[in-house]
């Protein structure tokens, strides 16, 4: 018998088990598993009235929010592709993006509105622009008015099978647009089950959304916690202080962010010594927190700390670093020590180390090789971009540029990046995209961007600049250049001039010395 793995199989097992159970919190609005689908099944039919078909794609621009969290399953029952857009981005950027993925209907936030207002009139493929809350925009729908009247009683879904695309999600690399990642129904489910054993997900839980839902779909948290019946509640924006007080009022029980976000939780926490009485995990993905960042967690605040590792191309999560019952930590010390590791893999996934020949490194914590994984997980390709796909996946294994170690217990460790990708706060910066920017600049020569330490995003980027001969500008001049022309997460937050860039014999600037300069504590460049 052969049953497709099918992402409307959650809400629906929700729906059937827990019907009258509180499914979504969002700010004012409470909504049981009965109502939400209600909700989905008149966005299926509004769907169809727009003549959405199956792998047609349907964009979203928005905040943790009731409206995202529908839409992952009112496009599905159509057998549309979801393409959920990071919110920090640039016009230029959502141009690129939206007409790349031949979106054809967009609902867009009416704070984030103003983002695409200006480069509307070059979308080649969105006919119809949706906005989320209640202002009417020019040649727009406004969301809760336009559901109002569509019936929302039973949907003749789409047939789907479970190698049908699902999502198509947009990620930065080492080139300066991004590529488009193609995980299908099946990756999503297979991918869901797994993480939801690891991370011990139950019709107890209460998950507050912090981790925005278009980061590969908020972790795959819309599938697992709605699966298992859980009370989701929206949090709109980073914001400590709220948090803090969705914890408290909404006994959540876990959490989904990245480090730099708990590392305002705990400031925010000591500043008004907060404490809670119920137990609380928190999922942390990113660069790997030092061991007191994690005993602080877990000694002041009384969570528990879970540190785990994936990328997009995923779906994300491979691995996992909770202490295996065969593992001994001789303190609390050890322990936080192992915690902060990039962790061994999860069920249904195989992760490996190897060096550059594709051999296994010796599980000694010291060798170094390149993180690869083989997994249902695994994205198709990316979309319209065989070339990239191929440097990609290799021989059944997917390589994700990470360079780590292992150590005797199979624990990895990520050690540095292959690609000079810098994740700063959680986001992607590709250095060649910020690269390029300055060297449109006419008093640069050359320029080279590389991450260095930073207390609040983990890491930023930093430009290590040459300038032509006979040309003068100032720190100041160039930051306010790069303002005009990259979204505000990707700017340097200094810029050090240099006489000449260290090389190789070839002439490819080494971006392994400059960073060593900063990483190293030194925290200056020597002119």
């Amino acid at each position: 018998m052969h049953v497709p793995l099918v992402l409307t199989d959650f809400l629906d097992r929700a729906v059937q088990l827990y019907g009258n159970k509180t499914a979504v919190i969002d700010g004012n609005r409470q909504l049981t598993y009965l109502e939400l689908q209600e909700r989905v099944n008149k966005l299926s039919r509004g769907l169809k009235a727009l003549h959405i078909n199956k792998g047609d794609k349907v964009a979203y621009l928005s905040p943790n929010s009731l409206e995202m969290l529908e839409g992952f399953y009112g496009v599905y029952q159509v057998g549309a592709i979801m393409t959920p857009l990071n919110t920090r981005l640039r016009p230029e950027d959502y141009l690129f993006i939206l007409n790349h993925s031949e979106s054809e209907v967009l609902f867009v936030d009416e704070e984030l509105y103003p983002l695409i207002e200006s480069v509307r009139d070059r979308f080649e493929t969105v006919k119809t622009v949706i906005i989320l809350g209640s202002a009417a925009r020019s040649g727009t729908y406004v969301y809760e008015q336009w559901l109002e009247e569509i019936p929302g009683y039973h949907f003749e879904r789409e047939p789907l099978e479970e190698t049908d695309y699902a999502s198509l999600l947009y990620t930065s690399g080492t080139t300066g647009d991004p590529k488009g990642v193609l995980l299908t129904h099946r990756s999503n489910y297979l991918h869901a089950l797994t993480t939801m054993h690891h991370l011990r997900v139950s019709d107890q839980d209460t998950l507050l959304h912090v981790l925005p839902m278009f980061h590969v779909n908020g972790w795959g948290s819309p599938f697992y916690y709605t699966a298992n019946g859980a009370t989701q509640v929206m949090q709109r924006k980073v914001d400590p202080e709220q948090i803090l007080q969705n914890v408290r009022e909404h006994n959540v029980s876990v959490m989904h962010m990245a480090p730099t976000v708990l590392n305002m939780i705990l400031e925010e926490s000591k500043k008004t010594n907060a404490r809670f009485d119920h137990d609380l995990r928190i999922v942390i993905a990113g660069s790997s927190p030092p061991p007191a960042f994690i005993r602080k967690v877990e000694e002041e605040l009384g969570w528990e700390f879970i540190q785990v590792y994936g990328m997009t191309e995923i779906s994300p999560l491979v691995t996992i670093s909770q202490i295996r019952s065969n593992v001994e930590a001789a303190d609390n010390r050890e322990r936080a020590r192992l915690k902060a590791k990039t962790g061994y893999e999860l069920i249904g996934t195989k992760v490996r180390v190897v060096d550059e020949l594709g051999v296994e490194v010796a599980h000694d914590g010291k060798s170094i090789g390149e993180i690869a994984a083989r997994t249902n997980n695994a994205m198709e390709g990316y979309y319209k971009n065989e070339e990239a796909t191929s440097a990609t996946i290799r021989d059944g294994w997917l390589y994700t540029g990470d360079m780590a170690t292992v150590d005797e217990n199979g624990f990895i460790e990520i050690v540095d990046r292959k690609k000079d990708v810098i994740i700063s706060g959680g986001e992607n910066i590709s250095s060649i995209e910020v690269e390029a920017m300055f060297y449109e600049h006419p008093a640069v020569l050359e320029a080279a961007v590389v991450a260095v330490p930073h207390e609040k995003w983990g890491e930023v980027p930093h430009a290590v600049v040459v300038l032509r001969e006979g040309h003068t500008v100032t720190e100041s001049d160039l930051i306010s250049y790069a303002n005009e022309k990259l979204a505000r997460f990707k700017i340097p937050k200094a810029i050090t001039f240099i006489d000449q860039l260290p090389k190789t014999a070839s002439g490819k600037i080494q971006k392994v010395v400059l960073r060593k300069q900063f990483w190293s504590g030194e925290g200056k460049m020597v002119n």
